[in-house]
């Protein structure tokens, strides 16, 4: 691939020129909005100067509802050898092409799995999809040229190949993505309104539940809107252990032993189901999930000090896996939360101490 030209310079479109830029390919910015185009190429993401010919690459980042819409025109004007898109949702988009009686061996689906909260071109990085999955959609149409196309750019930008069926990809990111970004919004939405004493009281656990429900309101309308069966019917079925949980909840405030321990039991099993399930998210690239071994240090809220710490853990040979960091509540302090292989926590920690950081046992 020597050319190409990305169709919507938001934080997906923008996120992948930057990467293909980096490596040498001649990327051509276009959007309906010229002024985040000339925003990206500022950014160095490409130039906002239209193609004096077919590109190999033509890469729509568009909202779900308009993929079909661009791509449409894209083909129409012969813009490129190869065309993708790159939204969230795939069965929908392919059947409004199909519909048009388009000629779709030129075409493939795809879905970069990495984002952020933040929107716009402002918000993209040329690393964003290192590392994570890409999804690619080909069909028995899909010429092999495309599809070859296709995984060049995802080698460019570093992440990893997975070819799914459109459908099964639509049920994959409903449950992985969609309903737990609507079951967030729903957990975040019961603060707008509580006491101000309680939301201070606020600590890592809602930031997790509650992190990407400050995302576009707007783009996930979007992408609902395209997607809105699988999600309701994964949301129908969290529904129903909420039903289950809250009559669970309503017994252990029986004077009845029985009730109560009918309560207890209800509780244990959503929670060990929860166990069930969490245990098979995917670890650290892709692999099986491992387990490791906290090693807390207490931290002024200084500059330099995460720098220190790593270059201390460094120095004692040892890989920080994972790391958190706890704010504390009225206090320029925080509790650093570092992840490594258990039979490291003893040398780190040792090393630490001799250092002079305070490690929380």
């Amino acid at each position: 691939m020597r050319t190409a030209l990305v169709i919507g310079t938001g934080l997906i479109g923008t996120s992948a020129a930057l990467a293909l830029t980096q490596r040498g390919v001649t990327v051509h910015l276009a959007d309906h909005d010229p002024e985040q185009a000339r925003t990206a190429a500022a950014l160095g993401a490409g130039t906002d100067e239209a193609p004096d010919g077919p590109v190999d690459l033509a890469i729509v980042a568009a909202p779900p509802a308009l993929v079909a819409d661009v791509l449409a025109d894209a083909v129409g004007r012969g813009a490129a050898r190869g065309y993708i898109d790159v939204a969230s949702v795939k069965g929908g988009p392919r059947r409004e092409l199909e519909a048009r009686g388009l000629d779709l061996s030129a075409y493939i689906g795809t879905h970069p799995m990495s984002g952020r909260e933040k929107s716009g071109p402002l918000a993209a990085t040329g690393d964003l999809f290192e590392g994570r999955p890409w999804v690619l959609t080909p069909t028995r149409d899909t010429d092999t040229e495309v599809l070859n196309l296709a995984l060049e750019l995802v080698s460019h930008c570093r992440a990893v190949p997975v070819v799914m069926d459109a459908d099964a990809h639509d049920r994959a990111v409903a449950l992985v993505s969609h309903m737990p970004h609507l079951v967030s919004s729903m957990v975040a939405a019961r603060l707008e309104h509580a006491e101000e004493a309680a939301v201070r009281l606020c600590g890592q656990g809602i930031r997790d539940v509650t992190r990407i429900a400050a995302s576009d309101p707007r783009m996930w309308i979007d992408i609902l809107s395209a997607n809105p069966g699988p999600v309701a019917d994964l949301l129908g079925d969290v529904a129903a252990d909420l039903e289950e949980t809250v009559r669970a909840l309503r017994a252990l405030q029986s004077s009845d032993d029985v009730k109560r321990r009918e309560g207890s039991a209800g509780i244990e099993a959503v929670l060990r189901r929860g166990n069930a399930g969490q245990v098979r998210v995917p670890g650290k690239h892709g692999s099986a999930p491992r387990v490791y071994e906290t090693v807390a240090v207490l931290i002024d809220d200084q500059p330099g000090q995460l720098a220190h710490i790593f270059a201390d853990a460094g120095r004692a040979g040892v890989n920080i896996e994972d790391v958190r960091i706890e704010h504390a509540t009225g206090q320029q302090a925080g509790l650093v939360q570092l992840m490594v292989e258990p039979r490291a926590a003893a040398v780190l920690t040792a090393a630490l101490k001799e250092r002079g950081w305070a490690i929380r046992q």
